[in-house]
């Protein structure tokens, strides 16, 4: 099974649930929605459509993130896994919005700045070893050696998520792949979703997520060219 979609909404969401079975939901990164707010959306999905939920980024960045200034949070202390409360309090409230959409999947997102530290990997066990397992956990790292990234989800049972036109993921039944754009602006040519249907087909559990300026277009596009290939 390959689900196809975009990292957010880039049109509206009954255009959008009408084009796609499945959405990576942004909002949870930034500030998490009311509870009401996402049981509308789960209602409007309607059967079947898959919702996957990016962790709250008091998980995973520090408050000195830029990201904390646009969603205008106040929290002092937080990011990194640290075994703090606004880090387990950032964790309940992105697991109460997970189970009101019915998610099955949770993306936690670390920084460059995120370094392959001891440290940060204690943190990280102490975190997944802290709360329950509810979920399929994915983790995209940046700049992290492959050696350690299959340690950790190893270690930690995690799926690694990847950009596939920039790396290969290194553990995990599950593929969850994240296309970024090179640049965030740019467009995929028709040439490079041919590539990329061919690598993925035959996956048995597969999301390809597109998060790049274009990616109405192009997580479109590519769908077409799946459903083509299919036909083969």
């Amino acid at each position: 099974m390959i689900r196809v979609g975009c990292c957010g909404f880039p049109t509206s969401m009954e255009k959008y649930f009408q084009m796609f079975d499945v959405v990576e939901v942004q909002k949870t990164f930034y500030k998490p929605p009311r509870p009401e707010t996402a049981a509308r959306w789960r209602e409007t999905a309607g059967e079947g459509f898959e919702f996957t939920v990016k962790a709250f980024q008091v998980i995973t960045h520090p408050p000195s993130s830029p990201t904390y200034r646009k969603a205008r949070l106040k929290v002092d202390d937080g990011g990194f896994f640290r075994p703090v409360k606004a880090v387990f309090d950032a964790w309940e409230r992105t697991r109460e919005i997970a189970k009101v959409l019915e998610s099955r999947i949770v993306v936690f997102q670390t920084p460059k700045s995120f370094r392959e530290s001891e440290e940060n990997i204690r943190n990280m066990k102490e975190f997944f070893s802290s709360i329950e397992r509810e979920f399929v956990f994915c983790w995209e790292p940046r700049g992290w050696r492959s050696e350690r990234v299959r340690e950790v989800c190893e270690r930690l049972d995690l799926v690694h998520v990847v950009d596939p036109f920039v790396e290969r993921s290194v553990y995990g039944e599950l593929r969850y792949y994240r296309l970024h754009g090179f640049n965030y602006k740019h467009k995929y040519s028709d040439e490079e979703l041919e590539w990329l249907a061919e690598r993925v087909r035959g996956e048995r559990g597969c999301y390809v997520m597109f998060n790049n300026v274009h990616m109405l277009d192009d997580a479109t596009r590519f769908s077409r060219i799946l459903e083509g290939f299919e036909r083969k």
